[in-house]
């Protein structure tokens, strides 16, 4: 599935023109897509800025927030073939807020608000994501100290985090970043293997008792609060 809709379906789900007239004004260039004349085949993306004649262009579909609780086996990604959003078959167009991992599992969040998208994603925020995990041999202090000091991995060095062991083979940790594979790569690096990793918080939102493949909506209330908090943190 590629991602985003066509520009023409975003301007008729918006309420401003019939897809027919909506190419119309595209083939007359007269639709801009964050400052770029675009053509028909233009996809829209959360957060992407759309004009006609210079005039800004407004979703008029409800918030939607949801918390999930993703199982392993579910792609994220929404350029593969039956991905979370697929899996989930919310009937309002939603994207997820980051990705985990295929092997991974729990707290992912999925909305149709590309500022909120763009918020929590922007590593600068420094927002909590908090994860359960499981490796192959048995958790040392060496390993931990190691570990929450910043590791060497994707040409960078991770910043330093919060750990704490939980158990002989387990441990959570708080990162405040979002690189691939992040985790799994910080334990290979020190010669662990990652057995299972479950998120369970992002900012101070938690996955709490929620079952695996299930979702629960934010209410208008919760989306606002979030929005506040996330522009308090800019």
């Amino acid at each position: 599935m590629t991602e985003g809709i066509r520009v023409n379906k975003f301007l008729s789900e918006a309420g401003y023109c019939s897809r027919r007239e909506a190419d119309r004004l595209i083939e007359d260039s007269k639709v801009t897509v964050n400052g770029e004349t675009i053509s028909c085949g233009t996809r829209v993306l959360p957060g992407d800025l759309v004009c006609v004649e210079g005039i800004t262009v407004l979703n008029k579909e409800k918030p939607v927030v949801l918390i999930y609780n993703k199982p392993t086996g579910v792609v994220c990604s929404t350029a593969e073939q039956y991905n979370i959003v697929d899996y989930i078959d919310y009937p309002v167009r939603i994207y997820p807020v980051g990705r985990l991992d295929k092997d991974s599992e729990g707290l992912i969040l999925l909305t149709n608000q590309g500022d909120i998208m763009d918020a929590i994603l922007r590593a600068s925020n420094y927002h909590e994501k908090e994860y359960l995990v499981r490796v192959n041999k048995p958790v040392t202090d060496e390993f931990l100290e190691k570990m929450s000091s910043g590791v060497p991995i994707l040409d960078t060095v991770t910043r330093p985090c919060k750990i704490r062991k939980t158990g002989t083979h387990t441990f959570s940790i708080i990162i405040t970043q979002g690189l691939n594979r992040q985790i799994r790569r910080m334990c290979e690096y020190f010669g662990y293997r990652v057995v299972k990793l479950k998120r369970i918080r992002i900012m101070d939102i938690k996955l709490n008792d929620l079952k695996k493949g299930q979702y629960i909506e934010m209410s208008e209330k919760e989306i606002n609060d979030l929005r506040h908090k996330l522009c308090d943190n800019k």
